[in-house]
């Protein structure tokens, strides 16, 4: 099962209770799905839960059955489950419900009249997604998007996404309408908005894990950069002292100067700060780095 059915399972949880709600939601699927005119709607799912809820949800919303139930038939992608409404009558009932008038020219937009309680809206964009929804799963990125192939119920969808407070993006894609989001946190409210509220948990665990393994990589690597100019300088340092000691110079040096290159010579891994702590008494960081620079200096004269 895939995140975007997990999510679509547990919206298919919520109830069909109120009857505002139930048409809201049913409005959303019918923007969303297959095909949605004055002569037929068809409604094409593989989700099992979404295929058990829609003649609950339709009866509910319009007190209409479908003409058409699920067969068996079997694509490469699964099982699809297909609901079918072609009678006159039916149809009329629900475009009427709708707001929309069933003998003019069917050209689909948001009736806004219908969506003015919250929860109705949080039903209606229910009903989007489970009919033309999907949403990636967040350990790979983060994607959400809804889909029509109605254009002006597409432009609506994303102004009342954007009076909700969402920031949607829009493109065509295939000659459909695609709504999408790519904000985590903009999926997060979203989905639970919509009655997904473990789905979104997921989502933000996902993320949790995905930014502390980026933390603990980015620091793995900020420490291998600081070993790697440790060693290098040590390497040069190293390097002088060889030199010094060819030119046969280091039993004039003064007894600093000594005491260091002995030190950086048992101990050749330390970084500055490790060494400064070696020397008896202790000195700083900055004298160290001093009495190397020094001798670097003389290896090079």
């Amino acid at each position: 099962m895939s995140f975007s059915g997990d999510v679509k399972n547990e919206l298919c949880r919520q109830g069909v209770s109120r009857l505002c709600c139930a048409r809201a939601e049913a409005y959303g699927v019918l923007l969303c799905c297959s095909t949605f005119t004055a002569r037929e709607v068809r409604i094409v799912t593989e989700n099992a839960d979404f295929a058990l809820r829609l003649p609950r949800l339709f009866r509910r919303a319009f007190g209409v059955e479908f003409d058409r139930l699920p067969e068996d038939e079997t694509g490469q992608e699964g099982r699809k489950f297909v609901f079918q409404i072609t009678g006159e009558d039916k149809l009329h009932t629900a475009i009427d419900l709708l707001g929309y008038e069933a003998r003019q020219n069917l050209v689909l937009h948001i009736n806004f009249a219908m969506l003015e309680e919250e929860c109705c809206r949080n039903a209606f964009l229910r009903g989007a997604f489970l009919a033309g929804g999907s949403v990636t799963d967040p350990v790979k990125r983060y994607h959400l998007e809804l889909t029509t192939s109605h254009l002006q119920a597409s432009r609506e969808l994303a102004a009342l996404l954007r009076e909700m407070g969402y920031e949607p993006r829009q493109v065509v894609r295939s000659g459909y309408q695609v709504t999408y989001f790519k904000s985590s946190r903009q999926i997060e409210e979203l989905l639970t908005r919509v009655g997904a509220p473990l789905s979104a948990m997921d989502l933000m665990n996902a993320k949790a894990e995905k930014d502390l393994r980026n933390g603990v990589n980015r620091r793995v690597n900020c420490e291998a950069a600081n070993v790697g100019k440790v060693v290098d300088a040590a390497q040069e340092q190293l390097a002088a002292i060889g030199r010094l000691y060819e030119l046969g110079r280091v039993e004039g040096l003064p007894e600093k100067l000594k005491e260091t290159i002995v030190l950086r010579e048992t101990y050749p891994e330390l970084s500055l700060s490790e060494l400064a702590a070696e020397f008896d008494p202790p000195i700083s960081k900055s004298a160290l780095s001093h009495r190397l620079r020094k001798l670097c200096a003389l290896a090079e004269q």
